[in-house]
């Protein structure tokens, strides 16, 4: 071997090197919005938890009827369970994520589509919260204030309450895609610009 041959295989190591190094970075750099999701992860786990618990002493606040109490406790279960299926799910995720190997770009690519998956549940979740409380609402108010709610809606055309629902409906779903967003997205649009900058391997 000359030593043209030799100063051509050298560079090209060389220019290997360089290019593990500049994936290496890339890696590293993803991280950070990683450890982030992570952070806010086990923030949503304590935020939910005071909530339900908050949510237990509703009845005593508002000084529920018997009836209505067992009721609303009803609902509260209904919530529960959907809430623990999630609390599964984002729980497993979540320690899954520390045992995956961070030194690769299949392994980002996984906790990126893993997490997507976990944003449209957390979505779907909220979605289902909000319908199930607005049938809690529904009952309050069929048992509780049917003389009044007759009051209102003989006032209102159904075009108006139809209108009123749709509405309510939509502001419910931009808020919810918009906190999503806010709260995980944007940081899930971190580590995907930076997979989509690593080489693919081998």
């Amino acid at each position: 071997m000359n030593f043209d041959e030799l100063k051509n295989e050298w560079e090209a190591d060389g220019a290997s090197e360089t290019n593990i190094s500049a994936d290496m970075l890339k890696i590293r750099e993803a991280h950070s919005p990683i450890d982030i999701i992570r952070r806010k992860m086990k923030h949503e786990f304590t935020y939910q938890i005071i909530s339900l618990v908050l949510m237990a002493a509703i009845p005593y606040f508002f000084g529920f009827s018997a009836n209505i109490e067992m009721v609303y406790l009803v609902f509260y279960a209904i919530t529960c369970g959907f809430i623990a299926y999630y609390f599964f799910k984002f729980y497993q995720f979540y320690k899954n994520s520390y045992d995956m190997s961070m030194d690769s770009r299949k392994s980002i690519l996984w906790f990126f589509y893993e997490m997507k998956l976990n944003i449209e549940l957390y979505k779907a979740l909220t979605y289902i919260i909000v319908f199930v409380w607005v049938g809690f609402l529904a009952v309050y108010l069929l048992f509780e204030k049917m003389g009044a709610i007759n009051k209102i809606l003989t006032k209102l055309s159904p075009a108006y309450i139809l209108l009123n629902c749709f509405i309510t409906i939509l502001i419910i779903g931009v808020i919810t895609e918009l906190w999503a967003w806010y709260y995980y997205g944007k940081y899930l649009k971190r580590v995907k610009k930076i997979v989509d900058e690593l080489d693919f391997e081998n």
